[in-house]
């Protein structure tokens, strides 16, 4: 089938306004690459440091500056249950490695915090900023420019975009990421979801709901709810930065490692010195990155990417923004229902053909560029297999036909809904992104008297006392990254979901995030600009008609042009989010950041070079 017109215009309008930004940035990637293994442009020096702890044979390799190195950079820790099955990786990374008559090093470590532990408290307020950091870790790993190309371990929310971001700004050396994998499920998201708002409602205890989650989340393994920790993964999938199927094999199993062996494998293939010279910095393009946005629309995934995706494409040098988000989705289906778009969770979505069904799908219906570099070669199409183990090593076959349950996971032809459920909202209260896929039609729009907020304790506060029987727009602001780093605010959903259910119409408007867990409420979130930066939600007052309709596109306050001109923006005293754990170590990330729209990112797009400045 032919490339989908929209499709097509979004990819193209995406490279022509990038182009002074990629231009230079492929120019400083060309420049970065030396002839031969990396490890050549080092001094003697230079060279004995970096190898003086390693075995001799090893160390005898690295001498002879023939053989590659591989450089491991991960994000183990022993807390996270996603992280820790990656203790076991380095090994078997060095062995498969050494087989092949390769060199692999533990390069660095970045940090990993979790979504799921900080939510609702003071540390969720360094979460987006930590992707930048993990950036930064991920270029001090490298700095050391002895890697011919890089293997990196993580699986959630910031730990993903934060990787590929630096290994971006090391576009020169290949790149393969390596999941840890989902735990096995747990008790059911619908139950989950019952326990949490009797919880709420004050008719069950702390004890009942700790043993209730207990059994959720249970094992090693990333969460199996499909948020942004697993949206990442299948985004490696769509990119090509995954072996195929890769994304969701349970960890400490055997296929986990004879998978993570043969990543390895494929990362020395793609070396300079490999069969096929791969740099993530070339395989990284504006198509690349249409495919990943497309295969989040069709499978419902976190609305973080809507931050992400955008800051990997200008770490890039290129320019995304949320109108393409927005045409995209009006053009690609929902194919998946996974919880919280629906009950089943990311291991029934694996089961029932898992994310080579979900390429093969778009590529067939024109909605992926095929014709695109992936760790495998020239063509996503090779992404649309499985994976199987054979005598101790994996091999791939062709993805079923049909799937094998249509209750979570259906063809293009017959999607679950027509568009891809993410929508942008515009209006005197300025830009904003809402996820739909969750939120029931009759939901869609709201038009209620707004209640003004500074802080998700205040909402509580109000919410337990009663106060919040009724239809209202809860106007949540100062929650954006300059102010306070731009928490998650899940928080408030149980209590929102109650009132909801209530027969109350009720939606949420926020600088802030609400992420890949957001659910059946309408909720405007990432309002670009925030309101520390003069957005005009700081103008809203309690009691403003506030309309959100989610079908038309508009996010507006109903105030009359002369009384709107004559506000002054609110204000609220936020010396209280400036200090205490940790935060005052993040100060420069609050002045620096960028937009919500521009990815919240601390750093810019890259240089342009000389001849090309006339055209920025």
């Amino acid at each position: 089938m032919s490339l989908n017109a929209t499709l097509a215009s979004v990819t193209r309008r995406i490279a022509e306004r990038s182009r002074p930004y990629r231009t230079a940035y492929l120019a400083r990637l060309d420049a970065a690459r030396h002839e031969g293994v990396q490890r050549g442009a080092l001094s003697c020096t230079n060279l004995a440091h970096g190898f003086a702890a390693f075995p001799a044979n090893d160390k005898l390799k690295l001498k002879q500056d023939r053989a590659p190195s591989v450089a491991i950079v991960s994000s183990y820790n022993d807390m996270l249950s996603a992280h820790q099955p990656f203790e076991r990786f380095p090994q078997i990374i060095k062995d498969a490695i050494r087989e092949e008559g390769g060199v692999a090093q533990f390069a660095g470590g970045v940090p990993a915090m979790c979504d799921g532990i900080t939510q609702g408290q003071t540390g969720m307020e360094l979460s987006l900023f930590s992707r930048d950091a993990i950036a930064m870790g991920t270029a001090v790993a490298l700095s050391h420019n002895m890697f011919d190309a890089a293997l990196y371990l993580g699986v959630c929310d910031k730990i993903v975009p934060g990787l590929l971001i630096g290994a971006l700004h090391f576009g020169h050396i290949p790149a393969v990421f390596v999941p840890a994998g989902p735990m096995t499920s747990g008790m059911s998201n619908s139950e989950k979801v019952k326990i949490r708002q009797l919880y709420t409602e004050g008719k069950i205890g702390r004890a009942e709901l700790l043993e209730a989650e207990s059994k959720s989340y249970h094992d090693a393994g990333t969460c199996t709810f499909y948020g942004t920790a697993n949206s990442n993964q299948m985004l490696m999938e769509a990119m090509g930065l995954h072996l195929p199927g890769a994304a969701f094999i349970t960890p400490n199993t055997p296929m986990r490692d004879v998978l993570t062996a043969a990543a390895a494998k494929q990362a020395l293939k793609i070396t300079a010195q490999g069969q096929q010279y791969t740099p993530v910095g070339r395989l990284v393009d504006e198509k690349s990155i249409v495919n990943a946005i497309v295969a989040l629309l069709a499978t419902g995934g976190s609305t973080n990417h809507t931050l992400h995706l955008v800051a990997i494409a200008k770490a890039a040098g290129l320019i995304v923004d949320w109108d393409d988000f927005s045409k995209l989705s009006s053009v690609v289906p929902l194919v998946t229902r996974i919880y919280p778009n629906g009950t089943a969770d990311v291991n029934h979505f694996h089961a029932a053909g898992g994310t080579g069904f979900v390429l093969r799908e778009l590529i067939d219906a024109g909605l992926m560029h095929d014709d695109v570099m992936t760790i495998l070669g020239q063509s996503l199409r090779a992404h649309c297999t499985e994976p199987l183990m054979e005598d101790g090593k994996v091999t791939w076959k062709a993805t079923p036909k049909d799937s094998g349950d249509d209750t979570v996971l259906r063809t293009a032809a017959n999607p679950f809904s027509a568009d891809g459920g993410l929508k942008l909202l515009q209006g005197n209260l300025g830009r904003s992104v809402i996820k739909v896929s969750a939120v029931k039609h009759e939901h869609r729009a709201v038009q209620a008297p707004a209640i003004v907020f500074h802080s998700q304790e205040a909402f509580m506060k109000a919410f337990k006392a009663g106060e919040l029987d009724k239809d209202f727009v809860a106007v949540l602001t100062f929650q954006g990254p300059r102010a306070n780093g731009m928490p998650e605010l899940h928080a408030l959903t149980p209590a929102l979901g109650i009132l909801q259910d209530k027969g109350r119409h009720v939606a949420l408007v926020t600088d802030g995030r609400m992420s890949g867990a957001s659910g059946k409420v309408p909720a405007a979130i990432h309002v670009t600009p925030e309101v520390l930066a003069g957005g005009p939600l700081g103008f809203v007052r309690t009691g403003d008609m506030i309309r959100l309709d989610a079908e038309a596109g508009i996010l507006e306050a109903l105030v009359s042009e002369a009384e709107w001109a004559a506000r002054t923006s609110d204000t609220a005293d936020l010396a209280g989010n400036q200090t205490g754990m940790g935060r005052e170590l993040f100060s420069v990330f609050r002045a620096n950041v960028s937009a919500a729209e521009e990815g919240g990112t601390s750093f810019g797009l890259p240089p342009v070079l000389e001849n090309e400045k006339a055209t920025v």
